[in-house]
Protein backbone atom coordinates (compact mmCIF):
# COMPACT_ATOMS: atom_id res chain seq x y z
CA UNK A 1 0.00 0.00 0.00
CA UNK A 2 1.28 3.40 -1.24
CA UNK A 3 0.88 6.29 1.90
CA UNK A 4 1.20 9.69 1.86
CA UNK A 5 -0.02 12.67 3.66
CA UNK A 6 -3.12 12.59 2.03
CA UNK A 7 -4.98 9.41 0.34
CA UNK A 8 -3.73 5.97 0.84
CA UNK A 9 -3.40 3.92 -2.30
CA UNK A 10 -3.99 -0.21 -3.26
CA UNK A 11 -2.78 -1.86 -4.92
CA UNK A 12 0.39 -0.17 -5.33
CA UNK A 13 0.65 -1.04 -9.34
CA UNK A 14 -2.15 -1.92 -11.46
CA UNK A 15 -2.45 -5.86 -12.43
CA UNK A 16 -3.73 -7.08 -15.57
CA UNK A 17 -4.27 -10.54 -16.58
CA UNK A 18 -3.69 -10.14 -20.15
CA UNK A 19 -5.72 -11.65 -23.27
CA UNK A 20 -5.51 -11.04 -26.45
CA UNK A 21 -8.35 -8.89 -27.97
CA UNK A 22 -10.21 -8.84 -24.38
CA UNK A 23 -11.16 -5.46 -21.93
CA UNK A 24 -9.63 -6.61 -19.06
CA UNK A 25 -10.51 -3.97 -16.02
CA UNK A 26 -8.27 -3.38 -12.54
CA UNK A 27 -9.30 -1.45 -8.90
CA UNK A 28 -7.95 1.41 -7.48
CA UNK A 29 -8.43 2.72 -3.60
CA UNK A 30 -7.95 5.78 -2.60
CA UNK A 31 -8.06 5.89 1.18
CA UNK A 32 -8.55 9.81 2.37
CA UNK A 33 -6.78 9.66 5.96
CA UNK A 34 -6.62 13.00 6.76
CA UNK A 35 -9.86 15.50 7.55
CA UNK A 36 -9.79 16.85 4.67
CA UNK A 37 -11.71 17.00 1.87
CA UNK A 38 -9.10 15.99 -0.97
CA UNK A 39 -9.23 16.37 -4.60
CA UNK A 40 -7.22 13.64 -7.44
CA UNK A 41 -6.53 13.27 -10.75
CA UNK A 42 -5.27 10.60 -12.85
CA UNK A 43 -3.08 10.72 -15.54
CA UNK A 44 -1.45 8.07 -17.71
CA UNK A 45 1.39 7.86 -20.50
CA UNK A 46 -0.71 5.76 -23.44
CA UNK A 47 -4.79 7.40 -22.73
CA UNK A 48 -5.69 5.70 -25.86
CA UNK A 49 -5.50 2.35 -24.29
CA UNK A 50 -6.98 2.59 -21.14
CA UNK A 51 -10.43 4.22 -19.50
CA UNK A 52 -10.18 5.57 -16.15
CA UNK A 53 -13.66 6.06 -14.50
CA UNK A 54 -13.54 8.47 -12.53
CA UNK A 55 -10.25 10.19 -13.68
CA UNK A 56 -10.89 12.78 -11.06
CA UNK A 57 -12.82 13.40 -8.55
CA UNK A 58 -12.88 14.55 -3.94
CA UNK A 59 -12.63 12.29 -1.17
CA UNK A 60 -14.31 12.85 1.38
CA UNK A 61 -12.40 12.88 4.71
CA UNK A 62 -11.71 9.82 6.51
CA UNK A 63 -13.64 8.01 3.58
CA UNK A 64 -12.36 5.94 -0.05
CA UNK A 65 -12.99 5.99 -3.31
CA UNK A 66 -12.85 3.47 -5.66
CA UNK A 67 -11.11 4.16 -9.42
CA UNK A 68 -11.91 1.10 -12.17
CA UNK A 69 -9.10 0.77 -15.09
CA UNK A 70 -10.10 -0.59 -18.42
CA UNK A 71 -7.34 -1.68 -21.01
CA UNK A 72 -8.69 -2.27 -24.16
CA UNK A 73 -8.33 -5.19 -26.08
CA UNK A 74 -4.69 -5.64 -27.51
CA UNK A 75 -3.98 -7.44 -30.67
CA UNK A 76 -0.28 -8.46 -30.22
CA UNK A 77 1.16 -9.46 -26.80
CA UNK A 78 4.18 -7.50 -25.80
CA UNK A 79 7.64 -8.68 -25.69
CA UNK A 80 8.35 -10.70 -22.76
CA UNK A 81 5.08 -9.86 -21.65
CA UNK A 82 6.22 -6.48 -19.98
CA UNK A 83 4.46 -3.43 -20.41
CA UNK A 84 5.91 0.67 -19.78
CA UNK A 85 3.02 1.98 -19.48
CA UNK A 86 2.96 4.17 -16.31
CA UNK A 87 -0.13 5.75 -14.23
CA UNK A 88 0.01 9.49 -11.97
CA UNK A 89 -2.35 10.18 -9.01
CA UNK A 90 -1.83 13.71 -8.39
CA UNK A 91 -3.71 14.61 -4.73
CA UNK A 92 -4.59 18.00 -3.31
CA UNK A 93 -6.44 19.74 -0.50
CA UNK A 94 -9.73 21.42 -1.45
CA UNK A 95 -12.08 23.30 0.01
CA UNK A 96 -14.49 21.92 2.27
CA UNK A 97 -17.47 20.83 0.36
CA UNK A 98 -15.81 20.33 -2.43
CA UNK A 99 -16.99 18.47 -5.34
CA UNK A 100 -15.62 17.17 -8.65
CA UNK A 101 -17.31 20.26 -10.58
CA UNK A 102 -14.77 22.18 -8.40
CA UNK A 103 -11.50 20.45 -10.20
CA UNK A 104 -9.62 22.81 -12.16
CA UNK A 105 -6.40 22.10 -14.10
CA UNK A 106 -4.22 25.09 -11.16
CA UNK A 107 -5.42 23.09 -8.56
CA UNK A 108 -2.40 20.36 -9.71
CA UNK A 109 -0.05 22.90 -10.83
CA UNK A 110 3.20 23.24 -8.33
CA UNK A 111 4.16 26.23 -9.96
CA UNK A 112 0.50 27.56 -8.90
CA UNK A 113 1.20 27.75 -5.07
CA UNK A 114 -0.56 24.23 -4.43
CA UNK A 115 1.26 21.52 -2.54
CA UNK A 116 0.48 17.93 -4.91
CA UNK A 117 1.40 15.08 -3.63
CA UNK A 118 2.05 12.48 -6.76
CA UNK A 119 1.73 8.79 -6.79
CA UNK A 120 3.47 6.65 -9.83
CA UNK A 121 1.62 3.48 -10.42
CA UNK A 122 3.31 0.87 -13.26
CA UNK A 123 1.53 -1.62 -15.04
CA UNK A 124 2.08 -5.22 -14.64
CA UNK A 125 0.77 -8.02 -16.79
CA UNK A 126 -0.32 -11.13 -15.07
CA UNK A 127 -1.11 -14.61 -16.71
CA UNK A 128 -5.07 -15.49 -16.79
CA UNK A 129 -6.48 -18.08 -13.97
CA UNK A 130 -6.56 -21.71 -15.81
CA UNK A 131 -9.85 -22.86 -15.55
CA UNK A 132 -9.86 -26.89 -13.79
CA UNK A 133 -8.19 -29.18 -15.86
CA UNK A 134 -10.98 -31.70 -17.42
CA UNK A 135 -11.38 -35.45 -16.22
CA UNK A 136 -10.92 -38.09 -18.37
CA UNK A 137 -13.42 -39.45 -20.32
CA UNK A 138 -11.86 -43.02 -20.17
CA UNK A 139 -10.60 -42.34 -16.27
CA UNK A 140 -14.14 -44.15 -14.77
CA UNK A 141 -14.03 -46.88 -17.54
CA UNK A 142 -9.98 -47.66 -16.94
CA UNK A 143 -10.55 -48.01 -13.32
CA UNK A 144 -10.73 -51.24 -11.59
CA UNK A 145 -14.14 -51.48 -9.88
CA UNK A 146 -11.56 -53.12 -7.31
CA UNK A 147 -10.23 -49.07 -6.77
CA UNK A 148 -13.74 -47.51 -7.09
CA UNK A 149 -15.08 -46.43 -3.49
CA UNK A 150 -18.70 -45.27 -3.15
CA UNK A 151 -19.85 -42.82 -0.94
CA UNK A 152 -20.76 -44.59 1.54
CA UNK A 153 -17.42 -46.33 2.15
CA UNK A 154 -17.80 -50.06 0.53
CA UNK A 155 -15.99 -50.86 -2.52
CA UNK A 156 -17.98 -50.74 -5.59
CA UNK A 157 -16.84 -54.47 -6.67
CA UNK A 158 -18.76 -55.26 -3.26
CA UNK A 159 -21.97 -54.10 -4.36
CA UNK A 160 -21.49 -55.66 -8.11
CA UNK A 161 -20.87 -59.10 -6.42
CA UNK A 162 -23.85 -58.96 -3.89
CA UNK A 163 -26.24 -57.86 -7.15
CA UNK A 164 -24.88 -60.74 -9.79
CA UNK A 165 -25.52 -62.83 -6.36
CA UNK A 166 -28.98 -61.18 -5.81
CA UNK A 167 -29.88 -61.90 -9.49
CA UNK A 168 -29.00 -65.21 -9.54
CA UNK A 169 -31.26 -66.51 -6.76
CA UNK A 170 -33.71 -64.57 -8.31
CA UNK A 171 -33.14 -66.59 -11.46
CA UNK A 172 -32.99 -69.24 -10.13
CA UNK A 173 -35.90 -68.93 -7.79
CA UNK A 174 -38.07 -68.48 -10.98
CA UNK A 175 -36.80 -70.96 -13.00
CA UNK A 176 -37.95 -73.84 -9.95
CA UNK A 177 -41.24 -72.08 -10.28
CA UNK A 178 -41.79 -72.75 -13.57
CA UNK A 179 -40.31 -76.25 -13.58
CA UNK A 180 -42.62 -77.01 -10.64
CA UNK A 181 -45.41 -75.44 -12.38
CA UNK A 182 -44.84 -77.52 -15.42
CA UNK A 183 -44.87 -80.84 -13.64
CA UNK A 184 -47.70 -80.22 -11.62
CA UNK A 185 -49.37 -79.13 -15.19
CA UNK A 186 -48.49 -82.70 -16.74
CA UNK A 187 -49.09 -84.44 -13.33
CA UNK A 188 -52.71 -83.01 -13.93
CA UNK A 189 -52.99 -84.11 -17.68
CA UNK A 190 -51.69 -87.77 -16.99
CA UNK A 191 -54.35 -87.96 -14.00
CA UNK A 192 -56.73 -87.18 -16.04
CA UNK A 193 -55.95 -89.28 -19.12
CA UNK A 194 -55.64 -92.12 -16.79
CA UNK A 195 -58.92 -91.58 -15.49
CA UNK A 196 -61.07 -91.27 -18.70
CA UNK A 197 -58.55 -94.52 -20.00
CA UNK A 198 -60.53 -96.40 -16.89
CA UNK A 199 -63.74 -95.18 -17.40
CA UNK A 200 -63.56 -95.84 -21.10
CA UNK A 201 -62.26 -99.69 -19.99
CA UNK A 202 -65.76 -99.74 -17.36
CA UNK A 203 -67.61 -98.91 -20.75
CA UNK A 204 -65.95 -101.87 -22.96
CA UNK A 205 -66.33 -104.07 -20.50
CA UNK A 206 -70.40 -102.56 -20.08
CA UNK A 207 -70.40 -103.17 -23.70
CA UNK A 208 -69.46 -106.33 -24.03
CA UNK A 209 -71.47 -107.91 -21.23
CA UNK A 210 -74.34 -106.19 -22.68
CA UNK A 211 -73.40 -108.09 -26.15
CA UNK A 212 -73.94 -111.08 -24.72
CA UNK A 213 -76.88 -110.79 -23.04
CA UNK A 214 -78.51 -108.84 -25.94
CA UNK A 215 -79.81 -111.73 -28.58
CA UNK A 216 -79.11 -109.20 -31.83
CA UNK A 217 -75.69 -107.96 -30.06
CA UNK A 218 -73.87 -104.83 -30.74
CA UNK A 219 -72.28 -104.49 -34.12
CA UNK A 220 -68.94 -105.57 -34.44
CA UNK A 221 -67.51 -102.52 -35.61
CA UNK A 222 -68.47 -100.20 -32.92
CA UNK A 223 -66.89 -102.41 -30.35
CA UNK A 224 -63.35 -102.59 -32.34
CA UNK A 225 -63.76 -98.32 -32.50
CA UNK A 226 -64.37 -98.74 -28.40
CA UNK A 227 -60.91 -100.44 -28.59
CA UNK A 228 -59.04 -98.89 -30.74
CA UNK A 229 -59.82 -95.33 -28.67
CA UNK A 230 -58.69 -96.90 -25.74
CA UNK A 231 -55.28 -98.50 -27.42
CA UNK A 232 -54.74 -94.87 -28.72
CA UNK A 233 -55.39 -93.57 -25.23
CA UNK A 234 -53.00 -95.92 -23.67
CA UNK A 235 -50.44 -95.17 -25.80
CA UNK A 236 -50.55 -91.29 -25.18
CA UNK A 237 -50.11 -92.41 -21.48
CA UNK A 238 -47.29 -94.00 -21.82
CA UNK A 239 -45.61 -91.38 -23.70
CA UNK A 240 -46.28 -88.55 -21.02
Amino acid sequence: MTSGELLQIHPQELQFPFELRKQISCSLQLSNKSDNYVAFKVKTTNPKKYCVRPNNGVVLPRSTCDITVTMQGQKEAPPDMQCKDKFLLQSVVANAGATAKDITPEMFNKESGYEVEEFKLRVVYVAPPQPPSPVREGSDEESSPRASVSENGHSSAVQFQASKAFNERVEQKDTSFQGRTLISKVTEERNSVIQQNKRLQQELELLRRAAKQTRGGIPFMYVIVVGLIGLILGFLLKRT
